[in-house]
């Protein structure tokens, strides 16, 4: 039995099939977590998520910032970007089927000791929060007014974390943090415009796991996303966006309890490349 956590796929089936025949995946025995953004910019979604389906407990995911669009876009409340590649998906047979199963994924999951997020954890959080803070989530879109929230979701305010916090704005906060965060200054406010690896960040902001004093610091966190840091990693801190759907690569992680003395470097790692699969224009 092997586990394993795989970065941004983003509609890219045929790298995530060669990833598996890579490491000799089964569903019957392994398990594999995908670290959020399964779909859109790359050609296949709907197959990412029919095999997702299809795997059932064998392959989980946390939710990311282009999933969250596709159910904000399925959902009426948000129009498709130019550059998206969803419209086989919304309009397969199977879709309700799909986005259902979708809409009930956590923004965090706990696995093996591995704090699992899409994007990022602010300061603030201790990985018991944070999960808690997902659950609050997961809750929000299992009840009947989740339409509610994804039309009121994309907005940059507030633009930082307060415990008391409610409703949307609640809500809004932990989503944008665990599925946009990038930089963020040493309070904890939340900056969204810098999209490279950090060196063109405003004064007094940093990526979010290198702020003094993080409450979460210590405990292994792996993360996707930000696919300019090509893999940073921290002893406790490990980045698998390596910008498949960019003509990147595809990296899978094991997934396993670090030992005394390990650090994230200690994880055997695979990669595949792959063309570049975003849909020009």
């Amino acid at each position: 039995m092997a586990t394993y956590m795989i970065g941004d796929v983003q509609g890219c089936m045929a790298p995530l099939q060669r990833m598996l025949d890579e490491v000799g995946f089964s569903a019957s025995r392994d398990t594999v977590y995908l670290l959020g953004d399964l779909v859109n910019r790359g050609p296949a979604s709907l197959e990412v998520l029919r095999w997702v389906q299809a795997c059932g407990s064998s392959a989980q995911c946390v939710l990311g910032n282009h999933d969250l669009h596709l159910l904000a876009v399925a959902h009426g409340v948000r129009r498709a970007h130019r550059k998206d590649t969803l419209a086989p998906l919304l309009q397969a047979p199977d879709a309700p089927a799909l986005l259902e199963a979708l809409r009930h994924q956590p923004l965090a999951r706990l696995v093996h000791g591995w704090l699992l997020v899409h994007a990022g954890v602010l300061p603030q959080w201790t990985v018991a929060t944070t999960l808690a803070l997902s659950a609050e989530f997961e809750a929000a879109m299992a009840g009947a007014d989740h339409r509610g929230f994804l039309n009121t979701m994309y907005s940059n305010e507030p633009a930082s974390w307060r415990n008391d916090l409610t409703g949307h704005d609640r809500l809004r906060v932990i989503v944008n943090a665990l599925t946009r965060l990038r930089l963020c200054d040493a309070q904890g406010t939340m900056e969204f415009d810098t999209k490279d690896n950090g060196e063109s960040a405003p004064a007094g902001y940093m990526p979010w796991f290198d702020v003094p004093g993080r409450l979460s610091a210590g405990h292994p966190i792996a993360f996707g996303h930000w696919s300019t840091l090509r893999g940073v990693e921290r002893a406790d801190v490990l980045a698998l966006d390596t910008g498949c759907v960019w003509g990147g690569c595809l990296t899978a992680a094991e997934l396993r309890p670090l030992t005394p003395g390990e650090t994230a470097a200690d994880l055997t790692r695979v990669q595949v490349s792959c063309p570049q699969a975003q849909v020009p224009g």
